[in-house]
């Protein structure tokens, strides 16, 4: 056999080898309702781009958060372990889909044997030389039944599944990044009001505190300002407190040192609007429920690779190349020589372990259904709680920005009032209070409203490109 012929056998061992004995696959059905019940229609999906396909540098106007956001895709220690697991995941699918074919190898060498007198005639030993050059396949198994073809399948969804989850640690992570910098901006704000608050509150000390020297004031104002003041300072010191770790993890999740920023645009200039879309779109956007269905994919190929155990398994070794007793003649004409040794083993008795690793590889498979299937449910109510809290946060702070201005002038009033001896302290301190809280209030409520926008575009599979593509954008 030369090596022509060892060639054109495995050619012909692959062609036989195409079938698979895994199960069709089925997507199972939507475990969820047609469309998301939310109290107010979303925008239409033809008026702005689907929030998957829509690139985070179009979602986040805000250029320092953008520039946040390209440093933590370049720097952040997640992403980047994610990345390294989806090389790890691409080289053992490449390990299994080489076992589909024959490793040819080639060697070539030299045995030098010695008889002994006492076998040869007429009894004077002798040494011999054996010269050979060789190529050869060693125990390929050919896959008549899909053995090694549905384990490759299965290597295959492991890895389009572990790409998945490395696109969802990155959607996590750009919404993380832009979470810890809408805290951190509402938090500058908070620190902002308490700081002025303070001030006010050390300005009414003083007055109280004259007024009470002079007698025009009791004492019980005078500690009230007293307490006031030291409130102000520790609601100063918690939030400073806040505003400090929030910018050490803001440092964690962008993988380096905070890049100086400039001011931020307005609240409604931060972010883009949304479409919902619906449900059934979330199984072709969302990483974790394409995640999901490639692992069931995975296990469905497994069933494959169980079935097969129950029939003959063949392995062929062969080589064919040039033996000589001197290294002249190897390649003389003559010298060729081959070796073919093809092996069939058949399963006969194994005490039922075939059968049990089958139903183990369908249990697994029904299990990975219900997975696939909890993805969707916790996607849909995900998206159902984002799309039902954008409406209230939208009331909830057109409410508070009018209570402020409410306890704005009421605090005005109430303290020109105390000026001129109408009111007494007690009144102004609680106007400013009441004040002091619409107005935390108010900043905590614009806060929730944004970060529920961004988890929103998370929820929606948003976060993956950085530009929205021509073919998805607005028409």
């Amino acid at each position: 056999m030369n090596l022509r012929t060892l060639c054109a056998l495995s050619a012909a061992s692959l062609l036989i080898a195409g079938c698979t004995m895994a199960p069709r696959y089925e997507r199972p059905a939507s475990p969820v309702p047609a469309t998301f019940s939310a109290p107010a229609p979303a925008p239409a999906a033809a008026s702005v781009a689907v929030a998957a396909d829509l690139g985070w540098r179009d979602f986040f106007r805000d250029p320092g958060l953008q520039s946040l956001i390209e440093l933590a895709l370049r720097q952040n220690r997640d992403l980047r372990v994610a990345a390294l697991n989806v090389e790890s995941v691409a080289a053992q699918y490449r390990i299994q889909r080489a076992a589909l074919f024959p490793a040819l190898d080639a060697g070539g060498g030299v045995d030098r044997t010695k008889t002994p007198s006492a076998l040869l005639y007429p009894g004077q030993p002798a040494t011999y030389s054996l010269y050979s050059v060789n190529a050869g396949i060693s125990s390929w198994e050919v896959d008549f039944f899909g053995r090694l073809r549905s384990l490759k399948d299965q290597a295959l969804e492991t890895y389009l599944a572990q790409k998945e989850n490395q696109r969802d640690v990155q959607l996590t992570l750009v919404a993380e990044v832009a979470t810890e910098y809408l805290t951190e901006r509402a938090l500058a704000e908070q620190v902002a009001v308490a700081r002025k608050t303070l001030e006010a509150q050390r300005q009414s000390l003083k007055l109280t505190q004259r007024s009470f020297e002079v007698g025009s004031s009791s004492e019980l104002d005078y500690r009230s300002a007293q307490g006031q003041v030291a409130t102000a300072r520790a609601d100063l010191a918690s939030l400073e407190r806040q505003h400090a770790a929030t910018l050490t993890q803001l440092a964690v999740l962008v993988g380096g040192p905070l890049p100086a920023t400039g001011p931020s645009p307005a609240d409604d200039d931060l972010l883009a609007d949304l479409p919902a879309g619906l449900p059934s779109e979330l199984l072709s956007r969302r990483p974790d429920i394409l995640e999901a269905e490639h692992l069931l994919k995975g296990y469905n190929a497994n069933i494959g690779a169980a079935r097969a155990a129950f029939f003959p398994r063949i392995t062929l070794t062969a080589s064919g190349g040039f033996e000589s007793l001197s290294l002249s003649g190897l390649f003389k004409a003559g010298s060729s020589a081959w070796t073919l040794d093809p092996q069939l083993v058949l399963p006969i008795f194994d005490a039922g372990t075939n059968l049990a690793n089958l139903d183990i590889a369908k249990v697994a498979k029904l299990k990975a259904a219900a997975q696939y299937e909890k993805a969707i449910q916790s996607a849909f109510h995900e998206v159902s709680d984002a799309l039902t809290a954008r409406s209230f946060y939208e009331e909830q702070v057109e409410a508070l920005k009018a209570l402020v201005e409410a306890d704005q002038l009421s605090y005005t009033i109430a303290e020109a009032r105390y000026r001129h001896g109408v009111d007494s302290f007690l009144v102004a301190l609680d106007s400013q209070r009441s004040l002091y809280a619409a107005q935390q209030t108010l900043i905590q409520a614009r806060l929730a409203r944004l970060t529920n926008l961004v988890a929103l575009y998370e929820d929606l599979g948003g976060g993956w490109n950085e530009r929205t593509p021509r073919d998805a954008a607005p028409r």
